[in-house]
């Protein structure tokens, strides 16, 4: 892979980007984001699934910037309440969502769910485009449990909660060393070096 290829994030959660930087390290990758130039257009995530939030986002920041894009859309599904939040996961609360608030609803809704019925998982879809259209979706997921309370303080979104059964800990307690060696968006991301294998491949056909 070329050194020094930008691939701009269509985000401006710094969590999020940072996350994603981390797992994309041992690429040769210029990583930028929707922070780093001014005037962007606004991104109307309607999608109905993760996977079209994710086309949507690197489409439209493709179409307006002529850039490799990459646009990654997630969230959480719990069971016992019919995989809800799911797209809604970061505005789950309302209006001036927040991580704190959205992890309190989710916990007022499932406070008579016993644990055994607690199952959930994260969902990620990563979407890959650039100015001639969508080069592929990636996807990956992570099953846990939903904890009675917040534990740990690391990550974001509903990590505090998550309970990764095999430790016993949250995403929160386990830290990036370990969640991001089996996250969702680990495994999503994972499987992008094939997309930009696909992508580069295209490059060279069209530049010869």
């Amino acid at each position: 892979m070329r050194a020094s290829l930008e691939l701009l994030v269509a985000t401006r959660n710094k969590k999020k980007l940072k996350e994603i930087k981390e797992i994309l390290s041992g690429l040769q990758l210029k990583i930028t984001s929707l922070a780093d130039y001014k005037d962007m257009p606004r991104i109307v995530e309607d999608g109905k699934t993760f996977a079209q939030n994710a086309i949507i986002k690197a489409s439209t920041i493709a179409q307006f910037t002529k850039k490799l894009v990459l646009g990654e859309d997630s969230g959480l599904q719990v069971k016992a309440l019919g995989n809800r939040p799911g797209v809604y996961s970061a505005r789950y609360s309302g209006a001036g969502a927040t991580d704190k608030k959205n992890n309190s609803k989710l916990l007022k809704e499932l406070k008579n769910v016993p644990l055994k019925k607690r199952r959930a998982r994260y969902q990620c879809s990563v979407a890959l485009a650039d100015a001639g259209g969508v080069i592929g979706v990636v996807m990956g997921q992570c099953d846990g449990i939903i904890g009675v309370s917040p534990k740990g303080h690391l990550g974001f979104g509903y990590d505090p909660l998550f309970v990764i059964e095999k430790y016993k800990k949250t995403f929160a307690e386990l830290g990036p060393e370990i969640k991001h060696t089996m996250s969702h968006r680990y495994k999503a991301l994972a499987k992008l070096s094939l997309l930009m294998e696909r992508y580069l491949k295209r490059s060279r056909r069209v530049s010869s």
